[in-house]
This record gives C-alpha cells, sequence and structure tokens, in this order.
C-alpha cells in the first residue's frame, strides 16, 4: 500500500499496520528509510534529549530533519544543554515545543507544584498537549521507544498506529537493547544526556525523576513510588 495525498485515517492506520509487520525485522536505518520515503515532510523525529541516538540515524536517511523537542519548563539544565548541542553539530532542524503556560502561569491557576499532586494533569498540559498541537502538521513521527525498557513497552510495535494522535508511530529501535545503544554511540560518537552518566537511567522532568537503583528497569526512577509509569505521549 502507497500513500496518496487524500489517504484518509483509515488507510493510514493500514498502512501502518502493514509496515508494522513487513518491517519487523528490518534494521533501524530501513525503517526510517521507510518513513521518509512514505511521508517525505510529513515526517519527524520527536526526542526527548535523553540522547540524540534515532535523530542521528534519521539525520543520515534525510538529513535536516525535523526534530522535535518538549521543553515543560521542568527540564534538567543537562537536558537543555543536550538539545542545544544537538541543534549545533547535528544536521537536523530543532523544533522547541512549550505548552501555553509557563510554569508560573500553571502555578498561578493550579497551584505550586501541580506535579507532586496531580502529575497526570501536570503531563496533560506541558507534554500531552503541546505534542498534540505541534504534530498537526506531520502525518508520521518516529520515538526512541524500546521494547526493553519496561514491561509496558514491551509489545512496542517497530511501525503503529497512534490511535490517539490518528498518526502513524515509528520506533524504529524497538528491538534494540541497551547494548545496541550503547555501541552505536560508541561507534558514531552520538550525544548524550549527561545524566545517563550520574546514575540516570531515564532522563524526565527534574521533579519526578531520580537516580535508578542497581536492578531496577530503565523506567522506574520516573514518577518513583507512584502506579504512574507513562506520561501519556506513549499511553
Amino acid at each position: 500500500m502507497t500513500l496518496t495525498q487524500d489517504a484518509t485515517a483509515a488507510d493510514l492506520k493500514a498502512l501502518a499496520e502493514q509496515a508494522g509487520r513487513d518491517l519487523e525485522d528490518a534494521s533501524a536505518p530501513e525503517i526510517l528509510r521507510w518513513a521518509v520515503d512514505t511521508f517525505g515532510e510529513g515526517f519527524c523525529v520527536t526526542s526527548s534529549m535523553e540522547d540524540a541516538v534515532v535523530a542521528h540515524l534519521a539525520s543520515r536517511v534525510r538529513p535536516g530533519v525535523d526534530v522535535v523537542f518538549l521543553d515543560t519548563g521542568y527540564h534538567f539544565e543537562e537536558t537543555i544543554g543536550t538539545r542545544d548541542a544537538v541543534d549545533a553539530v547535528m544536521d537536523v532542524h530543532v523544533i522547541t515545543l512549550t505548552p501555553r503556560q509557563t510554569v508560573a502561569e500553571q502555578d498561578a491557576e493550579y497551584g505550586a507544584k501541580l506535579h507532586d499532586r496531580d502529575p497526570d494533569l501536570c503531563c496533560a498540559l506541558r507534554k500531552v498537549k503541546p505534542l498534540e498541537e505541534g504534530l498537526t502538521r506531520y502525518s508520521a513521527w518516529a520515538t526512541g521507544l524500546r521494547r526493553d525498557e519496561s514491561p509496558t513497552r514491551a509489545n512496542t510495535p517497530v511501525v503503529g498506529w497512534d490511535e490517539k494522535r490518528r498518526k502513524v508511530k515509528v520506533s524504529p529501535i524497538a528491538r534494540w537493547t541497551q547494548d545496541d545503544v550503547d555501541a552505536y554511540v560508541a561507534e558514531h560518537g552520538v550525544l548524550t544526556n549527561p545524566l545517563l552518566m550520574d546514575g540516570y537511567a531515564s532522563v524526565g522532568c527534574a521533579p519526578c525523576t531520580r537516580r535508578v537503583l542497581e536492578g531496577e528497569d530503565a523506567r522506574a526512577g520516573r514518577w518513583a513510588g507512584r502506579g504512574k509509569t507513562e506520561c501519556g505521549l506513549h499511553g
């Protein structure tokens, strides 16, 4: 199935599901090549700036590819620094999205430290809604999700359908392990967030992220002590 200009959501969903089956055993560059060839300017990469692996992979397939970053207002300085470094040294076009409200404006409306009292609402306001608005111009987006990160991500397809946003969701390194990521970073000198060398296995907003303990999975440091495991961007 090929993409046409008048493709409906149903067409895109069928295209994504077929590609997920066809590309299950494909390499990350092959998956990204399919996405770029299929969607062109309608494709982007999203990055939390934990590392720039997927952005780097995509830039080799499509130099100047759009890389979308969500600046929640709560990021570690190291995360903002990684974004700036990626923008400066990689052949990508970094687009920074921000919430409609600053942290101060949110505090004025909802009270201080909403992330402690209602983290789901905080994520919805500062992550989910801005991403939905920022992805409006795209038909497909790429993520760095991996199946080995946590049980909630174990069934991540390499290409799937994002029902919430009605877009094709590409996860080119879904089948990679942490060893694969480390090997790629070492081979290509890919930028990574300095916090990964300081005990953080997954880097999110500063108030809701801690270092992981030995034996914990990579996502254990996010919203520790709560039942929450995802911000809402991926489930």
